[in-house]
């Protein structure tokens, strides 16, 4: 005969009244009061948590359900958890959160009531709770056929109904990110579990896992060190001690703790910490005991060193960060005024201060406004290169508040950075004396040998250093941007056709014709000198080595600016062209070339012919080109030598050893 069913009624009041408990929940969120029923499930053992949300036709919030597989809630012991507030038994662990009993009533703060369905230990039970009265508590047995119908099919649980909204909750996207923060640690450290809202699975928020095993007084420990990448849940960085199963023994604040946009969680773990977390606690050792040994201060070092090495790494990697965003946004000088070699110098020479400064002290530029960081960056860079360019040091020592160690390793990193860039600009202006070498033989010995024209189209390509500084690196080429500007320059009269007067002495015309004259075509965003963005479009026109340049070409030249500056597609403000003419000579026959190029003598740029708004045009010669590059290049190649030289000679033992690979430790100061 079945035993007949008799409910158990454990309704009691909690010791604190009703306004107490409301005091507690003041500051929560509507996402916190949900999360608080998860933490409840994972710290009942659940290795799954649904929450499902159901709205209603005006879209408003109509039913929350937080369904967990965990062991339930022990209802025979009302006193032991239902009834306790700011006074649980649950002990801290990784997989149980709440040590203070209340969070189950933070439902409070999103609804009127909440039903609690438990199955333990073979026994269902229904609790209930309203908003207006959190002190009592309603709780009964029931037969497992009334239960609620998601927690039926499992052998254990708990099922929370939440009812009565009174404002609709936040969207969904939302409150997955708030939940991504709130259990990714637990959900990196314990991947068996899982959590689901509204079906979509809770995953945790970007981070990067660094592992690391010491041994220390013949014990052997693994640190696990999760870095977030934006703020967690709590911005507190805590060092974690747990078990084999990751019950927290012990926890205490990261020394690294409240480092600007540095969020660690770490985790040490060790078969020697099984003496302390026994399942009985009457024959566990207490935890302190540990910090009293010799094994815990060696380990306390050695895990410190680990972490100043993970915070150096994560410095480094900022600063490059940053470095790359203030050269997006132009906050670097741009040095047009400068030869393109020596332009990059500057860049990187004063881009690798930055980087420097950023290590020491994140603060300095990070916390800053885009005007102020515009400010120190342009600063840097002009008092690196002055007479004064010892005092930066003394300046910056004087802001960051660096020790004397600290100051000393960060005038060998802005030395190593210095030295680094002047040896790199070297190499490059070396290759460049080698290609220029190569042209002048192509320009000047073969320039009758048609052969050559093709294989030139590929050199120009590659070095639009030749003509000028600003022109060093002018992008990939856009596909639609080169066709649209062959096609306009195909409206030009006569733009293709060779006359006998075209001629360099020595080629004939059938020869000339059976070249072709070289053009490119770049489309690239700049900043202009107020920081505004606009497209620079460059057009080079090479004419074929056998044809002299004239007045008809400086006419075809203005033929087609006058084609582009009017065409729909180009009739923007914010689009410039600079147009190049480039051949070997300029005949008897161009003296409308001579008149131009005089007449525009006042703004100082070589070649130019044409200024405007719109479009600035240029002519020039190979001898020309060359002879620019020399008579800049030859001097910065003889100044660059000779602060190598210098800098050779500072810190010349420290220097050879950097550049053998030996990097500079960036402290945590």
């Amino acid at each position: 005969m079945e035993k007949e069913f008799a409910a158990f009624d454990f309704s009691g009041t909690n010791a604190i009244t009703h306004s107490g408990i409301q005091k507690h929940f003041k500051t929560v969120e509507p996402w916190q009061a949900i999360s608080e029923l998860v933490w409840n499930g994972f710290d009942a053992s659940a290795t799954t948590v649904k929450i499902d949300i159901t709205e209603n036709e005006a879209h408003g919030t109509e039913l929350i359900t937080v369904l967990d597989d965990g062991v339930g809630i022990k209802f025979r012991k009302p006193h032991e958890n239902f009834r306790r507030f700011n006074d649980s038994l649950k002990k801290d662990s990784y997989d149980t959160h709440g040590s203070q009993g209340r969070g189950r009533l933070a439902f409070s703060k999103i609804g009127s009531s909440a039903t609690w369905y438990t199955r333990h230990e073979g026994e269902d039970a229904k609790i209930s709770v309203e908003s207006s009265n959190l002190s009592d508590i309603v709780g009964v047995t029931i037969p497992p056929e009334i239960t609620h119908a998601l927690l039926s099919p499992y052998s254990q649980g708990t099922c929370v109904e939440i009812r009565g909204f009174q404002k609709a909750l936040p969207f969904e996207d939302a409150m997955l990110n708030d939940f991504r923060r709130e259990f990714g640690g637990h959900l990196i450290l314990l991947p068996h579990k899982s959590l689901t809202l509204n079906g979509k699975v809770v995953t945790p928020q970007s981070h990067s896992v660094y592992t690391h095993a010491v041994t220390v007084e013949d014990q052997d420990f693994s640190i696990e060190l999760i870095r977030w990448h934006n703020r967690p849940g709590s911005e507190k960085s805590f060092i974690n001690f747990v078990s084999s199963t990751l019950k927290i023994l012990h926890k205490q604040l990261s020394s690294l703790n409240k480092k600007p946009g540095y969020f660690t969680s770490v985790y040490v773990k060790s078969e020697l910490f099984e003496r302390y977390s026994a399942s009985d606690q009457s024959l566990s050792e207490p935890f302190s005991n540990f910090f009293q040994t010799k094994t815990y201060r060696a380990l306390t070092k050695a895990l410190n060193e680990f972490l100043r090495d993970n915070y150096s790494e994560f410095l480094v990697q900022q600063a490059e960060e940053e470095v790359n965003r203030y050269e997006q946004d132009g906050d670097f000088p741009n040095h047009e005024n400068l030869d393109s070699a020596e332009s990059a110098w500057r860049l990187n020479h004063v881009k690798g201060i930055v980087k420097s400064v950023i290590i020491r002290d994140p603060t300095v530029l990070m916390r800053s406004s885009k005007r102020q960081r515009r400010l120190i960056i342009r600063l840097l860079d002009k008092l690196s290169v002055s007479n004064e360019n010892s005092g930066m040091l003394e300046v910056l020592e004087s802001v960051l508040s660096l020790d004397a160690g600290s100051m000393r390793q960060f005038a060998l990193q802005l030395n190593k950075t210095k030295l680094n860039n002047i040896i790199e600009t070297i190499e490059v202006l070396q290759n460049r004396e080698h290609a220029i070498a190569q042209l002048k033989e192509v320009i000047n010995i073969h320039y009758k040998d048609v052969k050559e024209t093709p294989d030139l189209q590929k050199v120009i390509e590659n070095n639009t250093w030749l003509f000028g500084p600003s022109y060093d690196i002018l992008g990939a080429e856009e596909d639609s941007f080169t066709k649209i500007s062959k096609s306009l320059r195909a409206e030009v009269t006569g733009v293709v056709d060779i006359e006998d007067a075209d001629l360099e002495i020595g080629v004939d015309l059938v020869g000339a014709k059976r070249q072709v004259d070289l053009f490119l075509a770049r489309k690239k965003p700049l900043f202009d000198s107020r920081g505004r963005k606009y497209f620079r479009c460059v057009i080079i026109e090479i004419k074929r080595p056998g044809v002299s340049l004239n007045n008809k070409h400086i006419q075809q030249l203005d033929e087609y600016a006058s084609i582009l500056s009017t065409h729909p597609i180009f009739n923007s403000e914010l689009v410039k062209f600079e147009l190049i003419l480039v051949g070997r000579n300029i005949s008897n026959k161009g003296s409308l070339i001579h008149s131009r190029c005089r007449s525009m003598q006042v703004h100082g740029e070589p070649g130019l012919i044409t200024s405007d708004d719109k479009i600035k045009a240029y002519v020039k010669t190979w001898a020309t080109i060359f002879d620019e590059f020399e008579l800049t290049n030859d001097y910065l190649l003889e100044k660059l030598k000779t602060q190598r030289a210098d800098l050779d000679g500072t810190t010349k033992e420290e220097l050879i050893s950097d550049l053998q690979g030996q990097d500079v430790p960036a402290t945590t100061a």
